[in-house]
């Protein structure tokens, strides 16, 4: 793609225009002070390092806890292995009421 000769003059001009540096010592922001950082953020720096330590630390707890195979078991012994003594009980317990069934009456 090429530019019509009339419009390379301004547009050339235009680049050497916004790519210079400001003529008024600014640099940019890039002083003297300009890389310095100080005792305020290097602080931060450590206090962010030891929170990434606990979560590492945590999240190892947690990922030993996972089982090796979340396959279901292929026979009804395993299965039973897997479920605690108690939790049969509370499993019945939950089971819901059908609102047609009504308990009858012995009288």
């Amino acid at each position: 793609m090429s530019l019509p000769s009339f419009a390379v003059v301004p547009a050339t001009s235009a680049v050497f225009v916004l790519t210079q540096q400001p003529g008024n010592g600014d640099n940019g922001g890039q002083g003297a002070d300009f890389g310095k950082s100080s005792p305020v953020g290097f602080l931060v720096l450590l206090l962010f390092l030891i929170a990434v330590g606990f979560l590492v630390r945590s999240m190892t707890k947690h990922l030993k806890r996972i089982p090796a195979s979340f396959d279901k078991p292929e026979n009804e012994e395993a299965a039973n292995a897997e479920v605690p003594a108690d939790a049969g009980a509370t499993a019945e317990a939950e089971v819901p009421v059908d609102a047609e069934a009504k308990p009858a009456n012995k009288t």
